[in-house]
């Protein structure tokens, strides 16, 4: 099993949360993987954001904006 950031156990959560009555292991682990790449992309975008507002520093409406710009249809804050 390849470790990320993100433990299974709260993806586990997650989908159940979403319906699902059981959940195998592959399918925590690749939405875990799917929840990081997307988490890894937005923070990307933030930076980007915080760095041409001149700021080191990533804030929450830098999340926001990334997330609203990448996941438009998705993210609705």
């Amino acid at each position: 099993m390849v470790q990320g950031e993100l433990s299974t156990a709260p993806i586990h959560r997650i989908i159940k949360k979403a319906g699902a009555a059981r959940v195998s292991e592959e399918a925590a682990e690749e939405l875990r993987r799917v929840l990081e790449e997307v988490g890894l992309a937005v923070a990307k975008e933030a930076l980007g954001l915080a760095s041409y507002a001149g700021r080191r520093t990533v804030k929450r409406e830098d999340i926001e904006r990334a997330a609203r710009t990448l996941l438009k249809g998705i993210f609705a804050p």
